[in-house]
């Protein structure tokens, strides 16, 4: 049993083909089918089922798996210590976020990162909150962006900062001329929704108390896949949605005929945070990366480890 048998068998489980893993792992069909062979004859167990049409993991093949992963994670870990030795943040730090995050937090982050720690190399990608903790647990990325409380003894988490709500609307609706706006004046409102599996839209639902409505039947014709399609809702007057506060750094606020502002709701806000593997070698990375994010928040959003940042001015509109 070796390192590069360990790689092959990963690949074929996430690729469910043979000629796919081999492509993955650089190597011939035949070289690594007669490799993962020699490793189940050498353990005495059948790691894949086969068959003329799939490739199906056996269950002593998934927890063999879950070894197998370790095993590399490990191994890398040996190799980032020894460079670790000249620069502790040197290396890939493969960062996941849910997409009500990253795309307005990433721009006020990436270039200060690189400029203060230029031999971090951030490996990003942008999934919903359920595939980012599979993918966690499967040692596919090192930390995640979330904005939903984390229960599960393998994961650590930092928290950030919590980000209120802020109630988006057109332009010539009448919440524009309202100093504030509470919950009541949501309940008649025709409230859009993000996808199920978004986090947000569960959030936005518990800020404006959706399950105490009598009428929520409509809501699940007018979900959205992404923030930036409710806020093209919002803009042709199909109804109003609710934003996180650093999306009103986003391009959407400039041109959309749509204008936000806080939302006067207790408790109105989500809180964001950094979770990583209690196994992972390379914490001061991550512990890094939640600093610069810190240091470079806006004042709409209330940090949780250090000082306050406040929460903005009391009224503030974007177009």
């Amino acid at each position: 049993m070796n390192l590069r048998d360990l790689k092959y068998i990963i690949a074929v489980a996430e690729t469910h083909h043979f000629g796919q893993a081999a492509e993955r792992c650089f190597v011939s069909q035949p070289t690594l089918s007669g490799q993962i062979k020699k490793l189940e004859q050498e353990l005495g167990v059948a790691i894949f089922e086969r068959t003329n049409r799939s490739v199906e993991i056996t269950p002593i093949g998934s927890e063999l798996l879950t070894y197998a992963r370790r095993i590399l994670e490990q191994a890398e870990a040996m190799q980032q210590l020894a460079r670790a030795h000249q620069d502790p943040l040197a290396g890939p730090l493969r960062i996941g976020a849910i997409p009500t995050i990253s795309p307005y937090l990433m721009p006020l982050i990436l270039k200060p990162l690189r400029q203060q720690h230029p031999a971090l190399k951030p490996v990003l990608s942008e999934e919903l909150t359920d595939v980012l903790l599979q993918r966690l647990h499967d040692h596919e990325i090192d930390t995640a962006l979330l904005a939903t409380p984390v229960e599960d003894r393998d994961f650590e988490v930092i928290p950030l900062y919590d980000e209120p709500f802020w109630v988006a609307y057109p332009r010539e609706h009448a919440f524009y001329t309202r100093e504030r706006i509470r919950l009541r004046d949501l309940d008649q409102e025709n409230l859009l929704l993000l996808a199920e599996g978004h986090c947000l839209a569960q959030q936005a639902m518990e800020v404006c108390r959706i399950k105490e409505r009598n009428d929520q039947g409509d809501l699940a014709d007018l979900r959205a896949a992404s923030l930036e399609t409710l806020i093209q809702l919002v803009g042709a007057g199909y109804g109003v949605t609710l934003v996180p506060a650093l999306a009103m750094g986003g391009a959407w606020t400039s041109g959309s005929g749509v204008v936000a502002q806080p939302l006067d709701i207790a408790d109105a806000s989500r809180r964001v945070s950094l979770v990583l593997r209690r196994s992972f070698p390379r914490r001061a990375a991550v512990e890094a990366l939640a600093a610069v994010i810190l240091s470079h928040l806006p004042n709409t959003v209330r940090l949780v480890r250090g000082k306050a940042t406040g929460t903005g001015r009391s009224r503030q509109r974007r177009a």
